[in-house]
């Protein structure tokens, strides 16, 4: 049947149907004309709209949070650049302190090798951030595994070795190459 057809056939059934069957289904066509309207239209622009402030919270809070990390990092920039000798202490000092006697510290140029025993992550978490910004010293290697030895009470506990890049004797940047390391093709 041909679109023209089946208009036409609508139209003859149309004009059988007595004024208030008519109204009903006018009314029905209405009534879903209105739903579909609803559902496509305009419930997902309120949901989006209701949806908006908790939304803003979110980007502000997280805006909050890369404010204070740029903070930090503009604090990290202006301070003086660390040297060898006392970035080398501040990490011995920081090794006795933050991860007592499960830790070991092994000196080679400018890097330091740390081989940890048992030691609780709480301990290891706070180090870490400590030696980054008292010591300068920036970790290239990270080799640990989940010790045996921790118990619920006592928490997860880490054995393994970190290598760590100190500042070199000249006071550059620790995340620059060494003179003994080329920099890239020549």
């Amino acid at each position: 049947m041909t679109p023209s057809g089946l208009s036409a056939q609508l139209r003859g059934r149309w004009s059988t149907l007595n004024p208030r069957e008519r109204s009903l289904i006018a009314g029905a066509v209405l009534v879903l004309a209105l739903a579909l309207i609803w559902w496509i239209g305009l419930a997902p622009a309120l949901k989006t709209l209701a949806q908006a402030d908790a939304r803003q919270r979110s980007l502000d809070a997280q805006f909050q949070q890369i404010q204070v990390l740029v903070a930090e990092a503009q604090a990290l920039q202006s301070r003086p650049k660390a040297r060898f000798g006392d970035s080398l202490r501040a990490l011995e000092a920081s090794v006795k302190q933050g991860l007592g006697g499960g830790a070991q510290l092994v000196i080679s140029g400018e890097r330091a090798t740390i081989t940890l025993k048992n030691v609780p992550a709480s301990a290891l978490s706070g180090w870490l951030a400590q030696a980054r910004v008292n010591a300068s010293a920036v970790i290239t290697e990270a080799r640990l595994v989940r010790s045996p030895a921790a118990t619920p009470a006592s928490g997860a506990a880490w054995n393994g070795t970190l290598v760590l890049n100190l500042p070199n004797s000249a006071g550059s940047n620790p995340n620059s190459p060494s003179p003994s390391q080329p920099s890239g093709p020549e």
